[in-house]
């Protein structure tokens, strides 16, 4: 029972670290906050025009949640590293330092997935980045790789992963729940991997 505590509040606070917001400040940017869809993940930082500050903020974030899940994977059991990613996905989604205000925590679900099933990670990225590049938009790629993550774990890893995969899923809709209804409404905005001039 400690173990998991302890794993999961590691997590949480290594998870809600609000790299989005640090890079794009170091940057001179100011507050990503105040662009785009406000949002602090990859995608509104995208939308700045500075690709390698998006590609920072993506494997920071990737990374961050990664990290949580191997170390207690490594050291304890892969439960642990399931509670430990997990909660480093809560805390980029409700970031204690942001008011719990975060961003929707694609990047740090597919940390997550890369180190606890690399296959189904490997899978869920391959399908973000077809859907991407199909149809230019980052909430449906997002919404589709996810929702495929636990079918590719039924494949590919223990019906425990694919479990914790659907729940990541259900938060992951829920979070996108207005970018959902702006799909539907074909209000949706549409990404560009073109650098601004």
């Amino acid at each position: 029972m400690f173990i998991a505590l302890l794993a999961a509040v590691c997590g949480y606070l290594l998870g809600s670290v609000p790299f989005g917001l640090l890079i794009t400040k170091a940057a001179g940017l100011g507050d990503i906050r105040k662009i785009g869809s406000g949002n602090i993940g990859t995608t509104n930082v995208l939308r700045t025009g500075r690709v390698s500050l998006a590609i920072a903020t993506l494997l920071a974030d990737i990374g961050k949640a990664a990290v949580a899940a191997f170390l207690f994977k490594y050291f304890y059991s892969e439960t642990m590293g399931l509670i430990a990613g997990v909660a480093a996905i809560f805390g980029h989604n409700f970031p204690i330092w942001l008011h719990f205000k975060g961003g929707k925590g694609v990047a740090s679900t597919l940390g997550v997935l890369l180190v606890l099933t690399p296959w189904v990670g490997i899978l869920t990225c391959l399908t973000w980045v077809a859907m991407a590049f199909a149809f230019h938009y980052s909430s449906l790629s997002a919404i589709t790789a996810l929702c495929l993550a636990p079918v590719y774990a039924l494949f590919f890893a223990t019906p425990q992963a694919a479990l914790c995969y659907t729940f990541l899923t259900l938060l992951s809709l829920w979070r996108h729940r207005e970018n959902i209804k702006r799909l539907i409404h074909g209000q949706e905005s549409k990404i560009s991997f073109k650098r601004k001039k």
